[in-house]
Parts: C-alpha cells; sequence; structure tokens
C-alpha cells in the first residue's frame, strides 16, 4: 500500500501523526473554543515571526558568504593574472638566451656541411684521376672489328 523510498514517506507519516495528534490534542483541550483560538493565534503570530527572523537571518548570511567568496574569487583570478604575466615573462627571456645559441650552432653545422661537401668533390675529383689514369684509352676503330685490349677495362 505505501512505499517506502528513501524515509520520505515515514518522514511525512509521522509529521501527519504530529499534526493529527495536536489538532485532536487541541479539540478535546479543557479551554474554551475562543481561548483556544486565541492560543492558536498567538502561537502561529510567535512562530511566524521566528520563521521570518529565522529567514532574515538566513539571508543576511547567504549575502555575507557570497560577497566574502567574491572577493576570494577576485583575489584568485589577479594571483592567476600575475603568475601568468611572471610566467610569460620567464619564458620570453629564456628563448631570448637560447636564440643566439641556437643560431651559433646552425651557422657551425651549415660550415662543417660545407666543409664535408667540399672535401667530397675533391674525394671524388681525385678518384676520377686515379680511375682515368689506369684505363688506357680504347681504339675505337678497333672497336668495330672486335678486337679490344683487354687493359682498357681496369682493375678494382
Amino acid at each position: 500500500m505505501y512505499e517506502y523510498r528513501r524515509g520520505g514517506s515515514i518522514f511525512g507519516a509521522f509529521l501527519l501523526g504530529g499534526l493529527v495528534g495536536a489538532v485532536l490534542g487541541l479539540l478535546f483541550a479543557p479551554r474554551s473554543g475562543r481561548e483556544t483560538r486565541e492560543v492558536i493565534a498567538q502561537k502561529a503570530e510567535e512562530y511566524w515571526g521566528e520563521g521570518v527572523e529565522f529567514y532574515n537571518t538566513g539571508a543576511e548570511r547567504i549575502v555575507g558568504q557570497s560577497s566574502q567568496i567574491r572577493v576570494k574569487i577576485d583575489q584568485a583570478r589577479e594571483r592567476l593574472q600575475e603568475q601568468v604575466i611572471k610566467t610569460s615573462e620567464t619564458a620570453k627571456s629564456r628563448v631570448a638566451d637560447v636564440v643566439p645559441v641556437a643560431q651559433s650552432a646552425v651557422e657551425r653545422a651549415a660550415e662543417m656541411t660545407k666543409g664535408g661537401i667540399e672535401t667530397a668533390g675533391h674525394k671524388a675529383q681525385e678518384t676520377l684521376d686515379v680511375v682515368s689514369q689506369r684505363v688506357r684509352p680504347v681504339d675505337v676503330s678497333a672497336a668495330g672489328s672486335g678486337d679490344l685490349e683487354q687493359d682498357a677495362i681496369p682493375e678494382i
């Protein structure tokens, strides 16, 4: 019949029972109806005043805490901005320090590569000179008759 989920219906039944008990107590009280209504009105007014006071106090606390939170957020934002500026300045100075070193290294590598290419060119020319000295010229007129000199093929 009743579904008990997460205690919500149990709490509701408890409140309903308390309310029914209070109403029955007031109805069967030894006071007259007029006195009972005056007591109920007085208590209702008293509870209403306490509720309003509780609400106002809570609202003031929330406003005060929200302004404190806003101040703390602004302070954190300022600290983050300062840190970002400081970090970017540090990075810029480090890059400025590294750029000349990198340029120097690139220039040295370029010079070494140029020297290596020149050395390779000289070695290639020396090798061609050695090969051309070992090979004897071939008689082109004899090539047609099939008589080639054996010494025309270089030894490697």
